[in-house]
């Protein structure tokens, strides 16, 4: 299948890649459909690239890379929403943004995807440990242009 991006231009992708979130991304709910692509073999960061809209796309990233201790309680209902037979079959991921020199995560609104259906859903959570913005990498600082060298 080729996908349309405003960033890359055409890319092609498996059919049996495509991630399916039947109620959309809060503040996006028509759009359901999309794929990860990846920047390189050993990324941590994603774009999350809505198939039916070129220039709809997130940053995205496994938040356990930067908060080991993170975790999304699954409900009982959620885990029948998503055919979830064992939390083992669930990938979550994050949304990235970047504040002045911070990438953060907005941990109280995971994407929960299931690995065997390519099904998901943007959770909300209710436990206020975590936030939108959730600090996960602190940028080094861009020099300011080129350095004159006295000779």
């Amino acid at each position: 299948m080729q996908v349309r991006t405003t960033r890359f231009g055409v890319v092609e992708i498996p059919d049996d890649r495509v991630l399916e979130f039947p109620k959309g991304l809060l503040g996006f709910s028509q759009h359901t459909r999309y794929c990860l692509l990846e920047p390189g073999e050993d990324a941590c960061f994603f774009w999350l690239q809505c198939v039916d809209e070129p220039s709809l796309a997130f940053v995205v990233t496994d938040p356990s890379l930067f908060i080991p201790d993170y975790s999304v309680p699954i409900r009982p209902e959620q885990m029948f929403e998503l055919k979830l037979g064992k939390l083992e079959d669930a990938q979550v991921f994050v949304i990235v943004n970047k504040i002045e020199q911070v990438l953060t995560g907005n941990l109280q609104g995971p994407l929960v995807i299931n690995t065997m259906t390519r099904s998901g859903e943007q959770l909300v959570l209710a436990e206020k440990r975590w936030t939108t913005r959730h600090p996960l990498v602190q940028l080094g600082k861009a020099e300011a242009g080129p350095k004159a060298v006295s000779a």
